[in-house]
C-alpha cells in the first residue's frame, strides 16, 4: 500500500518512498492535587523518512564554441515528515533540497489532512493539485530518470517543486479516482485570480487506490488507466489527458506504455516567454523478471514532441514577437532496480533537438536513487 489515504501513518510513508519510523507513544503519569490523581500524555505517532537523488552526466551541445561539461550533482534531497493529530486528522511536512545550482532547501508540502474514508478526504495547504499523472508521481516515482525535461510533462504552474498552496477534495470511488481544488496564484503567477484544478480518472485493470500516482508499478499490478486534469483561471486554461498501462507477463518480467498530451493556454507551461505551448510523449518499458545479482534489470525508450507559441520578447518596447519553435525529445535507460523505487540505478541517453537554430543537447549519464 503506497497512498496518502485514510489509512495508516505508515501507509503514508510508504507511499513518499520511506521506510517509516514510528515514535511509539508514551503514556506517563503525571502528579496532581492529590495522590490517587493521575493525568496522562500521549505522543501521537510521527513517521520520518528520507531520499536522494544524486548523478553523473555529461553534456554535449552543437553550439558554436560550446565545450562539453561533465559534472557530479546532488540533485534532490527530502525529508518526510508525518503524523497524527487526532483522529482522521494528519499533518505532512516535507522537505526538498533544490540541487546544487542553488544550494538550498525549501518547503515542498505542508498539509492538513482532513481524512474520514476513502471517499471523503480534505486537504488544506501546500501539496500536489489535481493535475497530470507526471506530477503525481514526482521524479522519485517516475519510469525514467531524465523526468520533466521535455516540454511536455508537468508544467502546470507551481510554487515550488509541482506544489501549490489551496485547498482540495479527492476520493476514490472503487476504479474511479476524482479531486479539484482551488488554489494561489499570486505566488505562482503573481496575479489575484484562484486557479481552480480538477482531475478525473478510471482504471480498468486493478485499482490505484489513494491521492498519489506512480509511474510504474515494476510488476505488481496490471495497470489500465486514464486520466485527464485542467486548471483554470478567469481568463487561462491548462489541460491534459494521460495513459498508463502495465501488464505482467509472468516470471516477475512486465511490459509498460505510458503516454501524455498536454496544452498550456496562458496557465502555466516549461518557456515563459510563450503564451501557448503544446505537445506529447510516448514511453515503453521492460522489466526482465530474472534477477541478477540484488536486483532486475529494466529497459525503457521515450519520445516526446513540444510546440511553443505566441512568445513576446518582454525585455523589449513594445514586446518584440518571438518565432514558434519546436522541441523533439528522446531518451533511452538501462536501469538496475533493487528495491523498486527504494534502491536503483540508471544508466541514461537523452538528446534534445530544436527547429529555428536553437542548440541541440545531448546527454549521457547514471543516476542512482535511495530512499528509506
Amino acid at each position: 500500500m503506497r497512498r496518502l489515504s485514510s489509512g495508516t501513518t505508515n501507509r503514508t510513508l510508504k507511499r513518499l518512498g520511506a521506510l517509516s519510523l514510528t515514535v511509539v507513544p508514551v503514556l506517563a503519569a503525571l502528579p496532581v492535587a492529590t495522590a490517587q490523581a493521575a493525568s496522562t500524555i500521549t505522543l501521537p505517532p510521527i513517521s520520518i523518512g528520507a531520499g536522494m537523488r544524486t548523478s553523473f552526466t555529461s553534456t554535449n551541445s552543437n553550439a558554436p564554441d560550446a565545450a562539453d561539461s561533465n559534472d557530479f550533482a546532488l540533485d534532490s534531497v527530502r525529508l518526510y515528515m508525518t503524523g497524527n493529530v487526532m483522529e482522521n486528522v494528519k499533518l505532512t511536512f516535507n522537505t526538498e533540497y533544490t540541487g546544487d545550482h542553488d544550494n538550498k532547501v525549501q518547503v515542498m508540502d505542508a498539509f492538513g489532512r482532513f481524512e474520514y474514508s476513502p471517499t471523503m478526504n480534505v486537504w488544506v495547504g501546500r501539496f500536489l493539485p489535481p493535475s497530470d499523472r507526471a506530477n503525481l508521481y514526482g521524479p522519485y516515482y517516475a519510469n525514467n530518470w531524465a523526468v520533466y525535461s521535455d516540454g511536455v510533462q508537468d508544467g502546470y504552474p507551481m510554487v515550488a517543486v509541482g506544489r501549490d498552496d489551496g485547498i482540495a477534495y479527492w476520493g476514490d470511488f472503487d476504479k474511479l479516482k476524482v479531486s479539484a481544488g482551488a488554489f494561489d496564484s499570486s505566488s505562482t503567477l503573481g496575479k489575484t485570480d484562484v486557479i481552480g484544478a480538477a482531475r478525473v480518472q478510471y482504471d480498468f485493470w486493478e485499482a490505484e487506490p489513494g491521492y498519489f500516482l506512480n509511474g510504474t508499478y515494476y510488476g505488481e499490478k496490471d495497470i489500465l488507466a486514464i486520466g485527464a486534469a485542467g486548471q483554470t483561471t478567469s481568463n487561462h486554461t491548462a489541460y491534459s489527458g494521460d495513459v498508463l498501462m502495465e501488464k505482467k507477463l509472468g516470471g516477475g518480467s512486465m511490459v509498460g506504455l505510458e503516454s501524455e498530451y498536454t496544452f498550456y493556454n496562458g496557465l502555466g507551461g516549461y518557456d515563459g516567454r510563450y503564451g501557448k505551448s503544446k505537445g506529447y510523449y510516448v514511453l515503453a518499458d521492460y522489466l526482465f523478471g530474472q534477477k541478477i545479482g540484488i536486483g532486475q534489470f529494466q529497459i525503457l525508450g521515450k519520445y516526446a514532441n513540444a510546440k511553443f507559441e505566441d512568445g513576446s520578447d518582454a525585455t523589449t518596447t513594445p514586446p518584440t514577437p518571438l518565432s514558434d519553435y519546436k522541441q523533439d525529445t528522446g531518451e533511452v535507460d538501462l536501469s538496475y532496480i533493487i528495491k523498486a523505487f527504494n534502491a536503483r540505478a540508471s544508466l541514461f541517453y537523452k538528446r534534445t533537438n530544436y527547429d529555428q537554430g536553437i542548440p541541440d543537447v545531448s546527454q549521457v549519464g547514471v543516476g542512482l536513487q535511495l530512499q528509506m
